[in-house]
């Protein structure tokens, strides 16, 4: 189970933080790093079984008809990533408590931070596809509306924007990519996909499968051509670009990457596939990193480059270049963590971050200009930092290519070259940020931070110096772990010694060091870099153009189909089902059935002409309005008769008061409209007119054609399984609350998505407060008054008896939810509101809100006891005095419905009923 706390922790650390103050700076840092030290104890106590070769797991059933569970994995790879995302969290708890100003959202912003944390664990530690997919969507939203913190800022909420729109469409190719490997594989499970490599390779599901999860993992990573949106996610505050930026969100790409390799590794596809965008993202991100003028976006193309070079690597297709690949994201996360708390802390302390003005910081700040400097060089590659050894080992790799033709050298010249880049953009920072002269017109005077703000830098920079010296003696242990579940076999022998001897890499390197150097200093003699503004392929440019073509075609589509009349929306809409309808008949032709039809008595068809002659008078008079509304009205209640004809009282008691609240919405929105509706040109009523006859004429032909054949129904199922299984004998709320309990989970989430819409869009809309407050001060007659009260208890007792008995007799939460609405409605009409609020205490938000926790938890509960999400259960426990009492768990859910329902009906019937538009009188 402490896998399973590892997993969660960051969960239950986000709920209480966001239920936190906002300015509570203190203990929101505080709550945020003793979860995330609880959850980095948990993982922690699950290494000794992961480090002997055992495969931690904890699981429960979840979509059992698509033999997928709900669990958790541990293996040396996830067990890495796990602690990188622990590990580099928890110092970022610590920085973020001194770089967000007084007065921040702290309780928001950790809340969000532990959420990703969440998803970032979710993604490492799935033990199925299915589920990490799911992690995998939720680290996209959670880093958007990260970006998007600072949501004052043009610039923030276009880099989330960006950063959405990328990694989500990237994510929608996953998930296709998965479903097919899934076809393929005939499972979802982890192990099952990763010992199906072979078979996959033999399947036509391959190519395809491996292209769409290419796309998902590239567009997370910012490869080539989707790089664009990770320099725009800059605007982010400096510890969310920190966390996300180095060593969680952008390396969750590199590590599907390494996840899937035993699966889809080890074909010519996967190599130039992934090898040619690893180059390309090396190569350009090196060149536009040396001349950006902010650090931050200095640090964000040296990230896609660096996350080219990983991703070039599990390209390579070789057991150690998998080594090399694994090695590289533990150092690049150290190091370029390091280095944007850095530039955070010179931004916090300078007001800028713009090397054209930064100089000479040394002299100022000379404890952070050291910490900078050391990830500086780790970052170039120079020895005795841990930047060189898997950067050494990189180059090593290139040079086994002897089979690939001209790559054999073509590819080592591009990786010295890129290595060459990165040393000069290296120095770059160090020689331009710390040095160079004197600053320039800076808004703060520049000094060092904070005492605590430091050391989470000092942390990693100990890091990297300590991997870069003892490699042996720190990071091989956990490397042989995580690379060799990476690549799915016996690893060959390596050596992670600091000298190899002079050989080949070792050349490459000096020459990279070497070059770089001479390349900047040359740059700087000769060429105003300050004044250089290099530009390559502009994805963002190209973003924006598709982007706002898009949006021009969806306006036009808009406009044309949806001109602000409701009947030409309505025409469209009937005139494609007409279509949709008419094509199989065109195709095959009609013939109905040979049932014969049953005779219907006098009376019923009586009442079907009293509700025929109403729905073709309201027709006939829409333009009155009022009159309209009552014989719609007529129109429902008949239709509610006919489910008492038809032995359907549950649908019967559900269309009246439906009636009821639909009744007295439309009385509420007859006050904000004239009178009489405009007349309409005769023509645009015949075309209506025609395309209402063929709409209801293939209905009816529809009906016609269903209900004259023999039918087989799945309704004997239901009626015989409702009560074993079930435990209620009202089939109907067995049914909504237990068989089809997921759907009404939905439903209500719908009905309160409704609820919170129609109140939101009236004050958008510019609606404001009635101005003698509405209800509050109407004179309301007495005798309503009087009814009223005696009213409410009768109906609430009405409600809890229906909502009691609903699960063996006509009844259930709906109802008794409408019941209860309609009550407390009509003592808003006959008190006031101010009157019914003074009482009522609780705001209807809270009702949907409780509802749909408490459905929910109903579901979430079943997991518990190692059930399928909602299973209900059902107990007869024998009381004294009450003898035998049915229950069953389903009364939960139904009391959720019970809730949503009330707090939905009422929250948009008084929203509309205590508001009215701007300048109305």
């Amino acid at each position: 189970m402490t896998l399973l706390a590892a997993a969660l922790l960051p969960w239950l650390g986000a709920a209480l933080l966001f239920g936190q103050r906002n300015g509570a700076r203190d203990r929101c840092a505080w709550l945020a790093g003793a979860v995330v030290a609880l959850a980095i104890a948990a993982l922690a106590a699950s290494v000794p079984a992961a480090a002997g070769g055992d495969i931690v797991r904890v699981s429960w059933r979840w979509l059992p008809t698509l033999g997928v569970n709900f669990g958790f994995r541990l293996d040396g790879l996830a067990l890495m990533f796990a602690g990188l995302v622990l590990g580099i969290g928890l110092v970022i708890v610590l920085y973020a408590r001194y770089y967000l100003a007084e007065g921040e959202p702290f309780a928001r912003f950790y809340g969000l931070l532990l959420t990703f944390m969440g998803a970032m664990q979710g993604v490492v530690l799935a033990d199925n596809l299915i589920l990490l997919v799911v992690f995998w969507e939720l680290t996209g939203l959670s880093s958007f509306l990260l970006i998007g913190f600072w949501s004052r800022r043009a610039d923030a909420r276009q880099g989330a924007r960006m950063a959405l729109a990328i990694t989500g469409g990237g994510g929608l190719a996953l998930l296709a990519g998965v479903v097919l490997i899934g076809s393929a594989v005939g499972s979802y499970d982890l192990d099952t996909v990763l010992a199906a490599g072979p078979a996959l390779h033999a399947h036509p599901y391959y190519l395809p499968a491996l292209v769409l999860v290419l796309l998902g993992a590239f567009t997370k990573s910012a490869q080539f051509p989707f790089h664009f949106w990770l320099p725009q996610a800059m605007a982010a505050p400096t510890p969310v670009s920190a966390y996300l930026h180095s060593a969680t969100l952008v390396k969750a790409g590199v590590f599907l990457l390494a996840r899937l390799y035993p699966a889809l590794g080890g074909s010519d596809a996967w190599f130039y596939l992934v090898s040619a965008a690893g180059v390309a993202t090396l190569l350009l991100g090196a060149v536009l990193a040396l001349f950006q003028h902010d650090i931050k976006g200095l640090l964000a193309y040296s990230t896609i480059s660096h996350l080219g070079l990983i991703t070039l690597l599990f390209g390579l297709d070789r057991p150690l270049a998998v080594v090399a690949g694994v090695f590289h994201i533990i150092n690049h996360a150290t190091f370029k963590a390091s280095l944007f708390m850095a530039a955070g802390i010179i931004d916090h302390e300078c007001g800028s971050r713009d090397m054209r003005r930064l100089h000479g910081l040394y002299r100022y700040m000379p404890h952070t200009a050291t910490l900078a400097m050391t990830a500086a060089a780790a970052m170039a590659g120079v020895p005795l930092l841990n930047g060189f050894l898997s950067k050494e080992m990189f180059f090593a790799e290139t040079l086994l290519l002897g089979e690939r033709g001209a790559l054999a050298w073509a590819l080592p010249a591009v990786a010295t070259l890129a290595g060459l880049f990165s040393v000069a953009y290296s120095v770059r920072f160090i020689h331009d940020v710390f040095f160079n002269g004197t600053a320039v017109d800076l808004p703060r005077t520049p000094h060092e931070p904070p005492r605590w703000m430091r050391v989470p830098v000092e942390l990693l920079v100990l890091v990297c110096l300590l991997v870069g010296v003892l490699p042996g003696l720190t990071v091989a242990p956990l490397l042989h772990l995580a690379a060799g579940a990476a690549y799915g076999g016996e690893l060959p022998p390596y050596s992670l010694g600091v000298w190899h001897g002079l050989n080949l890499p070792l050349l490459m390197s000096v020459l990279a060091l070497v070059g770089g150097v001479a390349v900047y200093v040359g740059l700087h003699r000769w060429v105003d870099m300050h004044t250089l503004e290099l530009t390559a392929y502009s994805g963002k440019a190209a973003f924006e153009r598709l982007l706002a073509g898009v949006l021009a075609g969806a306006g036009r589509v808009t406009r044309w189909v949806d001109d602000g009349r409701l009947g030409r929306y309505m025409a469209l809409l009937l005139l494609a089902a007409i279509a949709a309808g008419a094509w199989p008949l065109w195709r095959h032709g009609y013939q109905p059935g040979a049932v014969a039809g049953q005779a219907m008595p006098p009376i019923i068809a009586l009442i079907w002409l009293v509700g025929l002659l109403a729905a073709v008078f309201a027709t006939l008079l829409h333009r009155q309005r009022l009159v309209a509304v009552i014989l719609l009205g007529i129109t429902g209640l008949v239709v509610g008769l006919a489910f008492v004809y038809l032995s359907a009282p549950d649908l019967a008691l559900t269309q009246i008061l439906i009636e009821m609240a639909s009744l007295l919405l439309l009385l509420l929105a007859l006050g904000r409209l004239p009178h009489d509706a405009p007349a309409e040109p005769v023509a645009r009523r015949l075309r209506d007119a025609g395309i209402a006859l063929l709409a209801g004429s293939g209905v009816a032909a529809l009906l016609y054609g269903v209900l004259t054949r023999p039918t087989t129904s799945i309704s004997e199922y239901f009626l015989g399984q409702a009560y074993p299984l079930g435990g209620g004998r009202n089939v109907v709320n067995v049914i909504i609350v237990d068989f089809r309990g997921f759907d009404t989970l939905g439903e209500i989430a719908v009905l309160a998505l409704a609820g919170l819409i129609v109140h939101a869009v009236l004050r958008r809309l510019g609606w404001a407060p009635r101005p003698q407050a509405g209800l509050a001060s109407d004179r309301h007659p007495l005798l309503l008054t009087l009814l009223s009260g005696l009213l409410l208890p009768l109906a609430s007792a009405v409600a809890v008896f229906l909502l009691l008995r609903g699960h063996n007799l006509p009844g259930g939460g709906f109802i008794a939810g409408l019941v209860l609405a309609l009550a407390l409605l009509v003592q808003y009409l006959a008190r006031g509101s101010a009157w019914v609020d003074a009482r009522l205490h609780t705001g209807f938000e809270v009702w949907i809100a409780g509802g749909l926790l408490l459905a929910g938890l109903t579901g979430v509960a079943a997991w518990l006891f190692g059930h399928p999400f909602l299973t209900s259960a059902t107990a007869h426990p024998v009381l004294p005095l009450l003898g035998e009492l049915p229950l069953a768990s389903a009364m939960a859910f139904d009391l959720g419905v019970f809730a949503v329902v009330v707090g939905a009906t009422l929250l948009a019937l008084l929203s509309l009923a205590r508001r009215q538009p701007r300048g109305a009188r």
